[in-house]
């Protein structure tokens, strides 16, 4: 079974979150989508709001992909992650040029600590390009219209989290 890990902090779970995860199933078998505690980040959403909002986000895609998802936070490192998990291959999304230079990083030093795990890059479908959980997080404190960045669910959580009703 090829079992990859798709890490991230996903705050909140985006469209372009969704899209990464749809297509890694024609790569992998099973997809174990790491949520990392990262506190430093100070997330808008705690961990076991995150872990449900990617669980009900995802719950039809098992279906729809016949890839297994399970989600799994974790707070050391990458790697580490990889193995607990037994993941082979680490699923990253790549938006711009600027993903690409910290990722790069992230592989070499990761390949430095197993050189057996590989890290797969997919770029963002064209129309999820822009779409960073920090800059969704911003338009709805705005008051702008994220839902084309989230999906109506993730949008109700969000607006709900801001105090702006419940959208």
């Amino acid at each position: 079974m090829r079992i990859g890990l798709y890490p991230g902090t996903f705050d909140p779970i985006t469209l372009g979150h969704i899209d990464i995860i749809r297509r890694s199933a024609a790569l992998i078998d099973r997809l174990v989508i790491g949520v990392a505690i990262n506190r430093d980040k100070g997330p808008l959403f705690d961990l076991d709001e995150r872990v449900a909002m990617i669980e009900a986000e995802t719950a039809n895609l098992s279906r729809d992909t016949g890839m297994e998802i399970v989600v799994h936070p974790f707070e050391n490192l990458l790697i580490d992650c990889a193995h607990d998990v037994g993941a082979r291959v680490i699923v990253r999304g790549l938006r711009a040029v600027t993903d690409f230079e910290y990722e790069f990083q992230m592989v070499g030093m990761n390949r430095a600590l197993d050189d057996s795990v590989e890290t797969v890059f997919l770029m963002a479908d064209a129309e999820h390009q822009a779409i960073a959980s920090k800059l969704v997080k911003e338009i709805a404190r705005l008051d702008g219209d994220v839902s084309k960045f989230v999906t109506p669910a993730v949008r109700r959580h969000l607006l709900k989290r801001l105090g702006k009703g419940q959208g």
